[in-house]
């Protein structure tokens, strides 16, 4: 495919126009005149520099690679079927829709950019965290800057022990269950040649309890509303995790919250206090 320099242009200038601030969680600030989103913000939101950004919208940048068109296609808040016009716009082949992709609708995005003080993550259907808020960082880690197979929970909980102690002892087992049914049902959906496959067989060669507990053939099993954590500041954490579904692409989007009054709704107030450190 080649790419169509005059209508990629185009096409980045009027989705950029159509954007306010507040649509992309940033400030407007009063003296503010631009009608859309500037070039900078836009450059900002797609980790890249203005300069790079503006020449594609002038129709004389450089061929840009499948991940640049991906970052703007994210940045610019792009529904899934603008982000493959984007794609094909620029000259490649947009890639696969659902499980396979980390591409996040604007509709959850939006939702994700207003919660700013609340613990809250968008995970894959492989338990791959694609976006945390600061406080989602400082109850967690940062677990969105890995890559790799170690990017999915699941693995991580067979192949590092550290990533056990989070989580309250008494439900360890149950965790290690959770984790080896759902991805045997992804793995049922997507297929032997998918991602989840792979993680499958990594972790076959690596672990003896993920292979027993892979022979007990056991599907069905769901998380649990109330989750309990063990924080290395604060310690132990009782919290609702409620969960906002994206069935298109497979995503989560999760937030955890306290009963007001509680011990934890206490320390979750001491968690902001966190969040700023630890989120940088």
């Amino acid at each position: 495919m080649a790419i169509d320099r005059e209508a990629l242009a185009g096409f980045l200038r009027l989705r950029r126009d159509s954007l306010q601030p507040e649509d992309v969680g940033l400030h407007r600030g009063q003296r503010r005149r631009t009608e859309g989103l500037r070039r900078e913000e836009v450059a900002a939101l797609s980790h890249m520099s203005a300069d790079y950004y503006a020449r594609l919208e002038r129709g004389d940048g450089p061929l840009p690679s499948e991940q640049m068109i991906a970052a703007i296609a994210q940045g610019l808040h792009l529904t899934i079927d603008e982000r493959d016009h984007l794609f094909r716009l620029a000259g490649h082949e947009p890639p696969p829709r659902g499980g396979a992709g980390d591409h996040i609708g604007p509709g959850m995005l939006r939702i994700f950019d207003r919660l700013g003080d609340t613990p809250a993550e968008i995970v894959s259907e492989l338990g791959e965290t694609l976006r945390q808020t600061p406080l989602g960082i400082a109850l967690t880690g940062d677990t969105a800057s890995l890559r790799g197979p170690e990017r999915s929970i699941g693995y991580r909980w067979f192949s590092d022990p550290r990533t056990r102690e989070l989580y309250a002892e008494d439900e360890h087992d149950y965790l290690s269950r959770l984790w080896v049914s759902g991805l045997r049902e992804v793995i049922a959906r997507r297929g032997p040649r998918s991602r989840a496959a792979a993680i499958a067989d990594d972790l076959h060669a690596q672990s003896a309890e993920f292979r027993e507990i892979w022979e007990t053939h056991e599907v069905g099993l769901r998380p649990r509303e109330t989750k309990r954590f063990v924080h290395p500041d604060l310690g132990a954490l009782e919290l609702t995790c409620q969960s906002l579904l994206d069935p298109e692409q497979s995503q989560a989007l999760l937030v955890y919250t306290a009963i007001p009054g509680s011990e934890s709704h206490e320390k979750l107030r001491m968690l902001s206090a966190l969040a700023p450190r630890l989120a940088v």
